[in-house]
């Protein structure tokens, strides 16, 4: 199955059990490669509908301080672009339903190759992905190669996509569009149910992807109210911060972290599931 038809396939069914999804974001190779593996492997299982896989990279310009201590201790770890894409496959091999994506900045991909990364990411069993700082008008080395793979090329609207604007983001998206819900960095603040709506409402009127919303979405309750807004909920910092918790002086896990991780994800997951 290709990477398109596994996310909308996710979507449809989520769509008829009547409720949004529960999108979770994780660094690749953070704490470091194994530990990466087996919360990877785990997420499904407590309860992630689609899982984001971070890219790590030494200048995550987006994103707040969580998750960019992530990259740096994934990147001091060992990890790689390479190795993410062996992470991916051994998650696929796992797992041949969850929509995996992947997320991050174009630098990597850059000097990885970007013919090359498309293609190993197909074979390796990634569904699309989110590029943060590749706008529409700088995308011809990417995007059509990706979307000739079967893999969606996933966008990020904002606050400030305006009605000159989000025409030509929501055009050449594919699988879902993610809505950054506040202006700022990843893991601050939360917008109002409110403002979300009313977004909700302005990107539905141009498009029919679904509609995930992420940025300071971090308790059950949130998860929750924004999935039944939206098409989905997306944690990531709070998700980092539980991983954060679990390290030692050392920056090491402890015995119990991977299952607090997943704990609080089931946690999460019972929130956009109505059993909270």
């Amino acid at each position: 199955m290709s990477g398109a038809g596994r996310i909308e396939r996710r979507f449809a069914a989520l769509k008829a059990e009547g409720r949004g999804a529960l999108v979770t974001f994780v660094t690749a190779g953070d704490p470091d490669h194994e530990t990466s593996r087996a919360l990877l492997a785990g997420l499904p299982g407590a309860g992630a509908d689609i899982v984001e896989l971070g890219m790590p990279f030494s200048d995550p310009m987006a994103d707040g301080p969580a998750i960019q201590k992530a990259s740096l201790r994934a990147l001091a770890a060992g990890a790689s672009l390479a190795r993410t894409l062996e992470l991916a496959r051994a998650f696929r091999d796992s797992d041949s339903d969850t929509p995996l994506v992947l997320m991050g900045y174009f630098n990597p991909i850059y000097s990885y190759g970007a013919e090359g990364f498309v293609r190993d990411a197909a074979a390796a069993g990634v569904d699309g992905m989110i590029v943060v700082d590749l706008p529409p008008e700088e995308d011809d080395e990417l995007r059509p190669a990706a979307e000739a793979a079967g893999l969606s090329f996933v966008r990020l609207a904002t606050p400030t996509s305006d009605a000159g604007r989000l025409p030509t983001i929501l055009r050449s998206a594919s699988g879902f569009i993610y809505y950054v819900s506040i202006l700022g960095i990843t893991g601050t603040r939360s917008a109002g149910e409110d403002t979300v709506r009313d977004a909700v409402a302005r990107l539905r009127a141009g498009t029919d992807l679904p509609l995930v919303v992420g940025f300071g979405i971090k308790t059950p309750e949130q998860a929750g109210a924004i999935s039944r807004i939206a098409d989905g909920a997306v944690i990531g910092s709070a998700i980092v911060d539980r991983i954060t918790a679990g390290l030692d002086a050392k920056g090491r896990p402890d015995a119990s972290m991977v299952a607090d991780v997943l704990g609080f994800v089931s946690e999460l997951a019972d929130g956009v599931r109505g059993r909270g």
